[in-house]
């Protein structure tokens, strides 16, 4: 067998998700098979805090969406970046629209959470976990600021010298 036949036989191994150990010990694999996208999501959702499952719901669904019959362990930082693409094109713009960048970053961070507990369950090393290669967005710098003084004491003003409230007058 030749270096190139056997670097085949492990990027297949990889790809399917399967160790060394597994090939040789019968009781590691029959252990657990690698589930599916919509298989893992829906045990993460009912494993989280509601207020999680809340901001990731909707990312989780486009996840599902995109990958639900593919095994956990088979997509790419490459392939986390293109449906990151694919949502911030998707994104309504508003007037206070930031791009979408807020739209990668939660559906960047829905997916650490499902490889965290992948991880957890030993479907998946910390190492081959893809999107933590990917990284979240910068945020921009906020686009609230302050009243400034001026625009203030004429509210203030305003305020005090006109209506009918006591503790103004």
């Amino acid at each position: 067998m030749s270096n190139a036949d056997l670097e085949a036989v492990r990027l297949l191994l990889i790809r399917m998700g399967i160790t060394p150990e597994q090939l040789i010990n019968t009781e590691h694999a029959t252990e657990q098979r690698m589930p599916t996208f919509g298989e893992y999501i829906e045990r993460v959702s009912d494993a989280v805090p509601i207020a999680t499952r809340h901001v990731y719901a909707t990312y989780w669904r486009r996840i599902n969406d995109a990958w639900s019959g593919r095994r956990i362990n088979e997509p790419t930082p490459l392939e986390i970046k293109q449906l990151c693409q694919s949502t911030k094109n998707d994104v309504v713009a508003r007037k206070n629209s930031r791009d979408g960048r807020s739209a990668t970053e939660h559906l960047i961070a829905a997916l650490r959470c499902l490889y965290r507990h992948a991880a957890d369950d030993g479907l998946i090393s910390e190492a081959d976990n893809p999107a933590i290669k990917v990284p979240k967005p910068r945020r921009l710098p906020s686009t609230r600021r302050a009243i400034p003084d001026a625009r203030l004491a004429e509210i203030i003003q305003v305020a005090a010298t006109t209506g009918n409230d006591p503790e103004l007058v």
